[in-house]
Formats: C-alpha cells, structure tokens, sequence
C-alpha cells in the first residue's frame, strides 16, 4: 500500500462510520404521523339533541368513522372548510338546518385543529357541503 493510500483508507473508513443516525443506525425511527388525526362529533338536531361521535385518520385512512377514504378525500380537497370563515365576508342570509358539527385534532405536519361547522348561513353551508362526507356521521 502506497503513502496516499494508507491515509486515504483511515479517512475513508471515518467518513463510513459518520453516516446513519446518532445512534448508530439501530434505533427504530418513529411511526410517520398521519396526514390527520381527527375525533369528530355531530348533532344532527343541534347540539340540544343526540350526538353521534367518530374517529378518523387520514394517511393512512382508518378510526371508527364509516368511510374513512370518501371523508379524507373530502378533507384533502377542501381543506380551507376546517377554517372560520373571516369576519370581514358577506355571506347570504340562508338558514339550512340545525345540524352542528365540531372536528378536533391535528392536521398535516401536526397542526393544531378545531373546527365548528353549522348551517346557520350561505357561507357556514358552503363549508358544510364541502366537509359533509367528514362530519356527517351515520346513526
């Protein structure tokens, strides 16, 4: 072995030993968090009635929520309905039930939700419709 060569080879070996993790490369890496981890309740005679109550998952989908792949899909597609509708909107003074609907939990890359849906309005039904498969849990 050459001069270059046998100070290339330790430093070759250093560098292989630096990669993987902090802990050698052994330890298990944590599950991935899903896309949503949501617990939702919905009172289809307003929240003076009967609740029906739900988990649901997305990414992967699962929880005891009836349809799980239409209700994330729903989520992936309008995910500005789990936001309040700003103060500053003029919304249509359409009355569309007393449903209510309250949806907790995390979102996409851990983000804090809490969601309270009605059908008090032109706008407050336009976020219904668009999280219906979501929050419109089966007796």
């Amino acid at each position: 072995m050459g001069p270059v060569a046998r100070v290339a080879f330790p430093v070759a070996l250093l560098v292989l030993a630096g990669c993987g993790s902090a802990t050698g490369g052994d330890a298990a890496e944590p599950p991935p968090q899903p896309g949503y981890d949501l617990q939702i309740t919905f009172w289809p005679d307003g929240k003076d009635g009967t609740r029906r109550a739900a988990t649901l998952t997305c990414d992967p989908n699962g929880g005891t929520h009836s349809d799980p792949a239409r209700a994330c899909a729903a989520l992936d597609a309008h995910p500005e309905a789990l936001h309040a509708v700003p103060g500053d909107i003029a919304c249509t003074e359409i009355y569309g039930g007393d449903q209510v609907a309250e949806v907790v939990g995390t979102g996409p890359e851990g983000t804090k939700l809490r969601a309270i849906l009605n059908r008090s309005n032109g706008c407050e039904i336009a976020r219904w419709d668009a999280l219906a498969p979501v929050v419109e849990l089966p007796a």
